[in-house]
């Protein structure tokens, strides 16, 4: 009898299935990583008495923030060289809440979840 015949070593198949396997989970982390950056779903809005209160994209690398520090408003400039004071504001931005948009796809799975048929 031989010893080893319980034990069958990792054959070539089982290796390039495991290797994909692996691809495949670190390429799914990078992607969500990507999503999370590029739509801005991981940035912190607003800790306590410093937040966002607006920004302005300029470019691929560049943007205009107004934050709030307290009562004071401050804009600054971040781009590839850093982050940048502009001014801080003698009178502070009062931003109209037109209240908080939905995005197109929301309103149209409403619209379909409204329609006869659909779940309520």
């Amino acid at each position: 009898m031989n010893a080893s015949a319980g034990v069958a070593p990792l054959s070539m198949g089982s290796f390039a299935q495991l290797f994909l396997s692996l691809l495949l989970v670190v390429g799914l982390i990078f992607a969500i990583s990507w999503v999370l950056k590029r739509f801005r779903l991981a940035a912190p809005r607003g800790r306590g008495e410093m937040s966002i209160i607006d920004q302005l994209t300029l470019g691929p690398r560049e943007r205009i923030m107004l934050v709030r520090v307290g009562d004071a408003q401050v804009l600054l400039g971040l781009g590839a060289g850093g982050l940048v004071a502009l001014t801080p504001l003698a009178t502070p931005i009062e931003l109209k809440e037109a209240g908080v948009a939905a995005p197109p796809f929301a309103l149209r799975l409403r619209e379909l979840m409204k329609r006869p048929g659909g779940a309520e």
